[in-house]
């Protein structure tokens, strides 16, 4: 008679997945905290506090949007040290250390003294200290949606990974929010120490997050490579070699997401320094736009979960087209309600993609390699990308004096990402209830079953996706 598993043993199985998809959510909430409190200030003190105060405004915001673009800058850095030792040693580790490094930096950020006080080292501090986050995220997201997705059960994996996606938006309104509370202090105040209390506030998180993540187990499919003894000696040798085109296409699909930078840094400064809205207005429509895209972003896994996927991401990508060119005029409208229309409607469908990619990118590469591929195809992107946006959109506003061009490029992102995702889908895969041609190949290489034959969770077996 076969052997039955214990009542306990199937309930610690069904256990894990949820704890690392909670332990997921949490410690990329505190990452995307640390990350996003820089993005506001440097909207709205940066230029103050960190240069001569004899350059023009528009000038000071844009060199404070370049110190955000530092961050980017080493994110790319940060995906191959951390996807190396994601691959090697395991996800669990890992993310420890890229939480340690994003709490000490964020909290020396908050320490350090202005312009006013050492001069140019003010701005080098900031610098670094920039870097150091873009290292520390670098190496995170990837990590987070793999812990995750790789505990998930099979075919479910897509659905499991929105739970680390769901930390950028609860990160970034905890951000919003303690900003928008420090807005009530008087302005000397605030940009002499108000600014300061998010940073400082990081440490507390720190700890909640080492707890956490100190508590949580190794992903499923990295237990089986390290038991057997599969690990890669050098993996970004292997992603390079092999999948660079499966990392640059995964790059692709990707600009989409980062169209928040255009609400949070970029709106906020043009919509506070030149519209005239009140910091606190503006930072209240950002934070409700934020609420919608908690409710609306874990739609998009659901989505692709349930039908084929290339039909799921058109659905939610083709509205952006005209939505966020239309937030912008919104925007410009100076009425309040108007505003936090467009900017709620714009972000619907970006934040039901970003609910979906992550899961989609955590299937493209077998799981010896799979941290570093994901974190470079993410982080490639974030550099030309991510934090390029505000610096973009800044310099074409200071150039034309109109927000026209801000509001047509930012339709491009919705494009470029479109075509990438299609792409991308019928290369590896676009059905979330069958193995992708990477799963496939772990099953026949780690032992995880038939490697043959995808089953569907209903209906008959399907034919395999051709391997490209």
């Amino acid at each position: 008679m076969p052997h039955q598993p214990a009542p306990q043993t199937d309930a610690a199985a069904n256990l894990q997945p949820r704890r690392a998809a909670v332990a997921a959510f949490i410690g990329t909430t505190i990452e995307w905290y640390d990350f996003y409190i820089y993005g506001l200030a440097a909207a709205l003190v940066f230029g103050k506090v960190f240069f001569s105060k004899t350059l023009d405004p528009g000038i000071a915001t844009l060199l404070s949007f370049v110190t955000l673009w530092a961050g980017f800058a080493a994110r790319p850095i940060g995906g191959i040290i951390f996807g190396h030792l994601g691959d090697k040693i395991g996800r669990k580790t890992t993310l420890i250390i890229t939480l340690i490094l994003m709490g000490v930096a964020t909290m020396g950020i908050g320490l350090l003294p202005g312009y006013a006080q050492i001069g140019m080292w003010a701005p080098v501090g900031l610098v670094v200290l920039r870097v150091i986050q873009g290292v520390a995220v670098g190496g995170e997201w990837g990590g987070a949606v793999l812990i995750a997705s790789e505990s998930a059960p099979k075919r479910k994996s897509i659905l499991y990974s929105a739970f680390a996606q769901q930390g950028s938006p609860t990160g970034n309104l905890l951000a919003t929010l303690v900003f928008f509370a420090l807005s009530a202090l008087p302005t000397p105040q605030f940009l002499l120490w108000g600014w300061r209390v998010p940073f400082l506030l990081s440490a507390l998180l720190v700890i909640v997050g080492m707890v956490i993540r100190l508590k949580l187990e190794e992903s499923d499919d990295m237990k089986r490579v390290l038991a057997q003894k599969k690990t890669v000696k050098l993996p970004l040798k292997d992603v390079v070699r092999d999948h660079w085109g499966l990392v640059l296409l995964g790059a692709g699909t990707l600009p989409l997401i980062h169209v928040t930078y255009l609400k949070s840094n970029f709106a906020l400064a043009w919509a506070t320094k030149e519209l005239g809205y009140a910091q606190d207005t503006f930072l209240g429509i950002i934070a409700i736009a934020l609420v919608v895209q908690f409710i609306t972003q874990p739609l998009g896994a659901w989505l692709v979960s349930r039908m084929d996927m290339r039909r799921a991401i058109c659905l939610m990508v083709l509205p952006e087209f005209l939505l966020m060119p239309v937030m912008f005029f919104a925007i410009e409208t100076k009425v309040v309600w108007i505003a936090l229309l467009g900017m709620c409607l714009a972000t619907i469908p970006h934040s039901m993609f970003y609910g979906a990619i992550g899961g989609i990118l955590a299937r493209v590469f077998p799981t010896r390699i799979r941290y570093t591929g994901l974190s470079l195809a993410y982080q490639l992107c974030s550099l030309v990308v991510g934090g390029g946006t505000p610096v973009f959109a800044q310099w074409m506003l200071n150039r034309s004096g109109n927000i026209v061009g801000v509001a047509v490029s930012s339709a491009l992102y919705a494009l470029v990402s479109l075509a990438c995702t299609l792409v991308l889908l019928n290369r590896t895969g676009y059905r979330a209830d069958e193995l992708s041609t990477a799963e496939r190949a772990d099953a026949r290489d780690l032992g995880q079953g038939d490697a043959n034959v995808s089953r569907p969770l209903n209906g008959p077996a399907r034919k395999p996706v051709p391997a490209v």
